[in-house]
């Protein structure tokens, strides 16, 4: 029993890692990572930031997914994010969940 747990676990956290990695893979093939990075602010703020800016907001991925799309200004200063027209919804929505994952 506690060795199927352990299993369990194991792969839940393998799993969680693949996921992570290619949602990273995703933003840097949507060119995110031009501007964002997980850590720090580069031209746009650190996703760990804008995870906890968002995070515990109603319908905060569907709220962040639609930003990524539409670009905006003003909530992160004075340089605007452009509109995203290169990744669609399920995109945006896929890499929202992923900011808001990270801690």
């Amino acid at each position: 029993m506690k060795r199927a747990l352990l299993l369990l676990v194991l792969c839940g956290a393998t799993a969680t890692s693949v996921l992570a990695a290619d949602e990273s893979s995703l933003a840097k093939a949507k060119n995110c990572l031009a501007c964002h990075t997980v850590e720090h602010k580069v031209v746009g703020p650190a996703y760990k930031d804008v995870a906890a800016k968002y995070r515990g907001q109603k319908g905060e991925a569907d709220k962040l997914a639609a930003k990524i799309m539409a670009g905006g200004s003003g909530a992160w200063g004075a340089v605007p994010m452009p509109a995203n027209t290169q990744v669609n919804a399920a995109e945006a929505k896929r890499l929202a969940v992923w900011i808001l994952g990270l801690k």
